[in-house]
């Protein structure tokens, strides 16, 4: 299942950025993203994400405000550089199920959207806990049909390595296996060409150093 999220930040390089690196989860889609709280609750209503990461301070309408201004959201994580007790406290009496850094590591940031999407709380002693059991990506059912010999294949795409020549000298193979490989690998995974094959390696977050 793939978790479509809306982001809702006014500084708009750390909101481009976030957005980047969540598309880059194999299953996370940012499907939008908002400057203040007036177009997040503009986005929520036309996108309708399964859950929303919002700051506290924007203009206009704040994070908090639009949260206390939506009925039956989406579960919301916000994510703030205001870490204190009385902002947690304001973020959990407007619903919201996460109170996160804004320093919170990626991998972690991706676990509690997950456990939001699932129907959990991160506002309790719990955390870690909670967030040990979303820590891995769910793929999708082509991803997770991947032999170890084609995840291998794409870790040396993603370093860079096409030719159909290069490929079988580095996996010690023959360039008709490799091409085998690569049709099995389109189909599982609905792309066309060694390009999207190494975009997708690295979304899958597959590199040698991982397969040693």
């Amino acid at each position: 299942m793939t978790i479509r999220v809306a982001l809702a930040d006014d500084h708009r390089l750390l909101l481009e950025g976030l957005a980047q690196a969540l598309n880059g989860i194999p299953d996370i889609d940012v499907i939008g993203t908002a400057d203040d709280g007036d177009q997040l609750l503009e986005l929520v209503s036309a996108t309708n994400p399964d859950v929303i990461l919002v700051d506290v301070e924007m203009p206009n309408t704040s994070g908090i405000a639009a949260l206390g201004g939506m009925e039956d959201g989406p579960p919301a994580i916000v994510v703030t550089m205001h870490t204190d007790a009385e902002h947690r406290a304001k973020a959990a009496a407007v619903g919201a199920v996460g109170f996160l850094s804004k320093s919170t590591p990626l991998p972690v940031l991706a676990a509690a959207i997950r456990a939001a999407a699932n129907g959990e709380s991160l506002m309790n002693e719990d955390l870690e806990e909670i967030l040990d059991k979303h820590r891995e990506p769910v793929l999708t059912a082509g991803a997770a049909a991947l032999t170890p010999r084609e995840k291998e294949l794409l870790a040396v795409l993603a370093s860079g390595i096409s030719s159909t020549d290069d490929l079988a000298d580095q996996l010690f193979i023959s360039q008709k296996t490799v091409k085998n490989h690569l049709a099995s690998i389109y189909e599982k995974l609905g792309i066309t060409d060694r390009a999207q094959a190494a975009v997708e390696a690295i979304r899958l977050g597959l590199n040698r150093s991982k397969l040693d």
